[in-house]
C-alpha cells in the first residue's frame, strides 16, 4: 500500500511539473514570435501630385495588437529608412486609439523611420508576414521582385502570410508552389470596387485590388463598403480595409499561438 501511494504522489508531481513546463513553453513561445511588417516605399499618388504612403489605421492597429500579445515585429520597406504616411489616413477624421497612441509612441516612431531594407530580410527569420495598406502598395510592393520571392518563401515553409486593405495588391504576381497564382482557388478579400469609386481613385491608380484578385482566380468576396471583413484560407488571410486591420492581425495571431 505504501508503495502504491509513493507511486502515485511520483506520478502526481511528474504530471503536474510537465504540465508546468508545457504552460512555461507556452509562454516563452509567445513571447518569441517574431513577425514581419512590409510596408511601402510609395509616396506618389499616380500623376495627381498628391502624396500617398501606407495607412497608420493599418499598420498601428494590427502593430499593437501583436506587440501587447509579445510578439517581436521588424518593419520592412522596399528602399528601408523612412517609411511614408499617406496624409489622407492622418487627418482627424481618420484618428483611432491606436493611431493616437502610435503618434505618441517615440519607439513605435523610431521604428517607422528607421525601417529595414527589404532585401536585408531572411523569411527563416520571422514566424509570419503582415503587409499593412494604403495607395502605395499598388505601385511598388505590386512589382517589387525581393517582395514577391519574400512572400513566395513564406508560403513554401507554411508560415502566416496576411494582407489587408490594399496591401492584397503585393499577390499580383506571388505563385503558389503549384507554378499558379497564390491566390487561385482561395477565399480572398480585400479593398473593393466600390471602395475605390468613392474616395474617387478608380481612374489614377494602375489597377484595382478587387479586379486583379479575381482575374488570378482568387474565390473574391467582400463585406459591405467600410465594414470588418476579413477571410482565412489556409495560411493566407486577407482584410478588407482599415476596419478590417485588427481582426486579420487577431487571425494572424490564432495561427502562431
Amino acid at each position: 500500500m505504501k508503495y502504491l501511494i509513493i507511486l502515485a504522489i511520483g506520478l502526481s508531481t511528474i504530471t503536474a511539473s510537465s504540465q508546468e513546463n508545457k504552460e512555461i513553453k507556452n509562454s516563452k513561445n509567445e513571447k518569441d514570435m517574431k513577425v514581419l511588417f512590409v510596408l511601402t516605399s510609395h509616396d506618389e499618388l499616380g500623376n495627381t501630385g498628391e502624396k500617398t504612403g501606407f495607412w497608420v489605421e493599418e499598420f498601428a492597429s494590427p502593430y499593437y495588437t501583436l506587440l501587447d500579445k509579445g510578439a517581436k515585429v521588424t518593419v520592412a520597406t522596399p528602399k528601408g529608412g523612412k517609411a511614408p504616411i499617406d496624409p489622407n489616413s492622418d487627418t482627424e477624421d481618420n484618428q483611432t486609439e491606436d493611431t493616437k497612441r502610435f503618434h505618441k509612441d517615440e519607439a513605435a516612431q523610431k521604428v517607422i523611420n528607421n525601417t529595414v531594407k527589404l532585401d536585408e530580410i531572411d523569411s527563416n527569420d520571422f514566424d509570419a508576414v503582415f503587409y499593412p495598406g494604403g495607395h502605395g502598395p499598388l505601385w511598388d510592393l505590386a512589382n517589387d521582385e525581393t517582395s514577391i520571392k519574400l512572400i513566395e518563401n513564406f508560403n513554401q515553409q507554411e508560415k502566416p502570410i496576411a494582407f489587408v486593405c490594399h496591401a492584397p495588391a503585393a499577390l499580383k504576381d506571388v505563385k503558389g508552389t503549384d507554378g499558379e497564382p497564390l491566390v487561385k482557388g482561395k477565399k480572398v478579400t480585400g479593398f473593393t470596387n466600390t471602395e475605390e469609386e468613392a474616395v474617387e481613385l478608380t481612374e489614377v491608380v494602375p489597377f484595382l485590388v478587387e479586379d486583379m484578385l479575381k482575374k488570378n482566380g482568387g474565390v473574391y468576396s467582400k463585406g459591405d463598403d467600410w465594414a470588418e471583413y476579413v477571410l482565412v484560407d489556409g495560411n493566407l488571410i486577407t482584410g478588407q480595409n482599415p476596419a478590417s486591420s485588427g481582426l486579420v492581425a487577431e487571425k494572424l495571431y490564432d495561427k502562431l499561438k
